[in-house]
């Protein structure tokens, strides 16, 4: 999940970068100015900030919808960002408050956790892990289903039920013994400061997955 989310952070440049492009559209016409300009019925924007300096660009609100986005580390789908109270800045963006939602397939997912992993939709919310390992000597196919959530920005999977395939009562005991071999604890790193995982559900074509932050900072690359 960690290069996952730090795509998301990606995806947040995407947005500013297309509100930058509107608001300089915007204050070329005329006199009018990114914040004088009409936002529809309804939009109340943010405040402007009385301490913009000429180097800043700010922006009230930013939304922007995708099918799909696209990282080095596999694509993300349907991705929805929106932000408010956003600065671009020569040291890089400062956002006030930022949620990001997208899917995360889960054969994205499945490689980022590791160990050949798979994972999958096993239905009524829940999400099914299956691995092979060795176990007391045996090569055992270990599958797993539990619930899905997001603990102190980790994404965690926790078995509810395991079968490694043997009969009940062996089965049962050794439920145990692998039961942290099909537990998915992914710890979340690379994020912009500010920026963590919230919330997480299963769908039929992956993780559907929230990040929020609030005072989001995000360094522009060095000259």
């Amino acid at each position: 999940m960690k290069r996952f989310l730090a795509g998301m952070a990606t995806m947040l440049v995407l947005v500013v970068v297309f509100g930058f492009v509107a608001a300089s559209r915007l204050g070329s016409v005329g006199s009018t100015t990114p914040h004088a300009a009409p936002m529809g019925p309804g939009v109340s924007p943010s405040e402007p900030p009385t301490d913009l300096s000429p180097d800043e660009t700010w922006l009230g609100d930013v939304d922007l919808t995708s099918s799909a986005l696209v990282t080095p580390d596999g694509p993300l789908r349907d991705v929805h960002a929106t932000g408010t109270n956003v600065r671009v800045t020569k040291a890089g963006l400062r956002v006030g408050a930022v949620t990001l939602v997208a899917t995360l397939p889960f054969a994205v997912a499945a490689e980022q956790v590791g160990h050949d992993v798979r994972l999958y939709d096993a239905g009524g919310g829940l999400a099914a892990v299956a691995r092979t390992a060795t176990v007391l000597g045996q090569d055992l196919t270990i599958r797993a289903t539990g619930k899905v959530s997001a603990e102190g920005g980790d994404l965690v999977i926790v078995p509810q039920t395991i079968d490694i395939g043997m009969p009940g009562v062996i089965n049962d005991a050794l439920s145990g013994v692998v039961r942290e071999l099909v537990t998915v604890r992914q710890s979340v790193q690379g994020l912009p400061p500010g920026l963590r995982l919230t919330a997480v559900t299963v769908g039929p074509n992956g993780f559907r997955a929230t990040l929020k932050g609030t005072d989001v900072t995000i360094a522009g690359s060095s000259s």
